[in-house]
């Protein structure tokens, strides 16, 4: 019943209890994960959502996001094309990507539900602040790297797990649409499977390049 969402192993123990919920890190790929029966419905998940205020006019908000797009930029030759995966209510990613020249489409299950777009491949994919919201990671990331191109970036912005002690009074844990939580470790797992570059950009951003074939 517990297996890990991302790599499917049955290798994980209790890395943390609070209140509300569990959390068990898997010892193959390390993620920390919230178990299926903690989950919030679809219905209560979208509530949650609907109070985010990810204003694209938001300097604050779009400085954050700096942390990624600007050195992903540097990355990137000029006119690439680009999906904002999980682009949310306030697609700010877009707008900032296309005010400096790229062409972005967005996809979200919720705001944007396009998906005849994830029949497509890009020369990046952004997703800032989702993968800890995936309920099958597994799937979920399977899908993203499949619009990736040879060549392409997947860039993404994730607080990451450190200690257990850290964890216990990390904040982050405490929002309940955060239930798949990746470390270095993890990511780095990833990158294996993926046979990708791993670079990280920022203490909670980083890329995966996909090897040109």
């Amino acid at each position: 019943m517990n297996k890990c969402p991302l790599c499917f192993s049955s290798s994980n123990v209790v890395f943390h209890r609070d209140s509300r919920r569990h959390y068990r890190r898997c010892f193959n790929c390390w993620l920390v994960f919230v178990p299926e029966t903690f989950h919030l419905s679809h219905a209560d998940e979208r509530a949650e959502y609907d109070k985010h205020e990810n204003d694209p006019l938001d300097a604050g908000y779009v400085n954050f996001l700096s942390r990624l797009v600007t050195p992903l930029q540097a990355h990137l030759q000029e006119g690439a094309r680009g999906l904002d995966f999980g682009c949310g209510p306030g697609p700010a990613v877009g707008s900032m990507m296309r005010t400096s020249g790229f062409n972005v489409k967005n996809y979200d299950p919720i705001y944007a539900n396009n998906p005849l777009f994830l029949n497509e491949q890009f020369d990046f994919v952004i997703a800032t602040e989702v993968i800890e919201h995936f309920r099958h990671p597994a799937l979920s990331l399977a899908q993203v790297w499949q619009c990736v191109k040879p060549g392409g970036h997947f860039a993404a912005m994730s607080k990451l797990v450190m200690s257990q002690q850290a964890f216990a009074n990390w904040h982050y844990k405490n929002d309940p649409t955060h239930i798949a939580f990746f470390s270095r470790e993890t990511l780095q797992w990833v990158a294996s499977r993926w046979h990708a570059t791993l670079v990280f950009l920022a203490a909670d951003a980083f890329v995966f390049i996909k090897g040109s074939y």
